[in-house]
């Protein structure tokens, strides 16, 4: 799908979504109008927005929902009950977290309200910088690490990510899975993603098939054909900046989508926030 066409499907989802925020959004008939996968959509549409689906359609809903309490006389209960929330204490939790005040209080004269507006798109001419990839297959393999449950919501994981890199920089856990590889080499391993309760699973792991114990955690990489990205730069923003290049630029521009599965960093012994730092970055795709 080339980049102009994406971003007319991608433009006709939010026209849908907007149209039906008093309804019930299923994400697999949205992404169907997208001609892909439900995963592959809201994979694309959280690097391209930078929030998730389900965290734009609550933020979008939040809005209107104040934008009411302000505007009309309607019980806070049936706000409530028109934007999706089966109690008004759900409702209540949601909007103090949105707002900052509770539903009522929103009603007070001078109350300050915080809007998210609705996502535009304009095309942006990329693809100045070439991007080198390589599509290897691979059979399953183990790998043996220490995994943390990261939230996508206000873009937490990008903070925790490092963060938990550090502690096991400081722990000693870095240095351990490197003693399990002649090379050294450790993989950063994103999986498990759970979109509907906007969480993933994040490893820091070495690939290793041996018994485990002191809680390190053993699972296997399935099978799979992956488009490996050579990257240069200090993490982590290196990696951040590949990533949403990848789901920009190259996705858009080619018959691939995204498998679902998980999406490795390879990282080599050497200085990782060296901008001449080398790293790969494998994605997991299927031909469209």
């Amino acid at each position: 799908m080339a980049r102009l066409e994406w971003l007319d499907r991608i433009t006709e989802v939010i026209d849908t979504i907007e149209q039906r925020l008093t309804e019930h959004l299923d994400v697999e008939d949205v992404a169907k109008s997208t001609y892909s996968s439900p995963f592959h959509f809201q994979r694309m549409f959280h690097v391209l927005t930078g929030v998730t689906v389900a965290e734009y359609i609550r933020k979008r809903r939040l809005t209107l929902a104040a934008q009411e309490l302000v505007m009309s006389a309607d019980r806070v209960v049936d706000i409530a009950l028109k934007y999706g929330y089966e109690s008004p204490e759900s409702f209540a939790k949601a909007f103090r977290k949105a707002h900052g005040i509770s539903p009522s209080e929103a009603r007070a004269q001078g109350a300050v309200l915080k809007a998210f507006p609705r996502i535009s798109f304009h095309l942006a001419l990329k693809g100045d910088k070439e991007m080198d990839y390589k599509i290897v297959h691979r059979d399953a393999f183990h790998v043996i690490g220490k995994s943390i449950r990261v939230s996508y919501k206000e873009g937490e994981n990008l903070g925790y990510i490092p963060q938990f890199w550090d502690n096991c920089i400081a722990d000693g856990m870095v240095e351990r899975l490197r003693s399990l590889r002649p090379d050294g080499e450790l993989l950063g391993i994103c999986m498990d993603r759970d979109y509907d309760n906007e969480e993933f699973t994040y490893a820091v792991a070495a690939e290793a098939d041996m018994p485990v114990s002191d809680g390190l955690v053993k699972f296997q990489i399935p099978a799979s054909t992956w488009a490996v990205f050579a990257v240069t730069g200090a993490l982590p923003h290196a990696v951040q900046e590949i990533t949403k290049r990848i789901f920009e630029e190259w996705f858009p521009g080619t018959t691939y989508q995204h498998t679902g599965g998980p999406e490795l960093e390879v990282y080599p012994p050497g200085h990782r926030l060296s901008e001449e730092y080398e790293f790969e970055v494998w994605i997991p795709v299927i031909k469209n």
